[in-house]
């Protein structure tokens, strides 16, 4: 049989079942991921809500070592809790951060000092005393900031922080430090009985809840955390409702 002129109409279509197949798999896939923004939303919403909760609470003690395996982030994450004890100054660490700050000097590049704080039974727990420039790292530069003897201290929660790819390994040796945990901390100093968690001390850290001249700058929990979940959830719907309406098109086409 001769093949069709130019002018003829062409043979019947090719079957669009592998497109129609493709295309509503990746639909849902999209609608998937925009499902899974909005529970994250929703998780959000709620961490956001018990953080302002736990946040504005009136300080509780810090529990003591029998309930430290029963700390969970869900429960525990940024509670507000009081501790007495005497500061090891010979054994602080050193996190490189940025400054946590309400004035233009937020983001100023320095160390948060972690120091461990020794309680009336012995135990240890890792305290964020807060920010101090690059030029103050070592504790020699501020001495007056150097809390001696038995002091109080509150402050919030906090549980390791996963160390991410992109971060520099951690630096025992200078006593640099770039992840959030007190394990590897303790292991270095040589510690026994240290808390899972941190506690970032409040603004205005010091002796009895004064602040000293020199002492490093309490407060260094950032406490906004962005929420864009509802943008993410809505782009990927977008794009389920623009690969529909392409193949829409293409099979529209295709039949004619």
């Amino acid at each position: 049989m001769a093949a069709p002129g130019p002018f003829q109409r062409p043979g019947p279509p090719s079957s669009l079942l592998l497109p129609a197949v493709l295309t509503f798999s990746g639909i849902a896939v999209l609608c998937g991921l925009g499902i899974w923004q909005l529970e994250r939303r929703a998780w959000k919403e709620g961490l956001l809500a018990a953080i302002a909760e736990r946040v504005h609470a009136p300080p509780t003690d810090f529990p003591p070592p029998a309930r430290w395996a029963s700390l969970t982030p869900e429960k525990d994450e940024y509670r507000h809790v009081r501790l007495e004890g005497r500061f090891l100054n010979d054994k602080e660490a050193h996190l490189q951060a940025n400054l946590v700050s309400r004035g233009s000097d937020d983001g100023e590049l320095g160390y948060d000092i972690l120091t461990p704080l020794e309680l009336a039974d012995g135990s240890l727990v890792i305290v964020n005393r807060g920010f101090v420039p690059l030029a103050r790292k070592d504790a020699a530069t501020r001495p007056e900031g150097q809390i001696e003897g038995e002091t109080s201290v509150t402050g919030l929660i906090r549980f390791p922080q996963a160390h991410p790819w992109f971060v520099p390994a951690d630096e025992p040796r200078r006593n640099i430090w770039f992840s959030r945990d007190p394990a590897p901390i303790a292991e270095a100093f040589e510690l026994r009985r240290v808390a899972p968690v941190m506690v970032d001390a409040d603004a205005g850290e010091g002796s009895s809840g004064a602040a000293k001249a020199g002492a490093p700058r309490g407060g260094q929990t950032r406490l906004t955390l962005p929420n864009n979940h509802l943008q993410y959830a809505l782009t990927w719907f977008g794009l389920a409702i623009v690969l529909a309406t392409v193949f829409g098109t293409y099979a529209v086409r295709r039949r004619a």
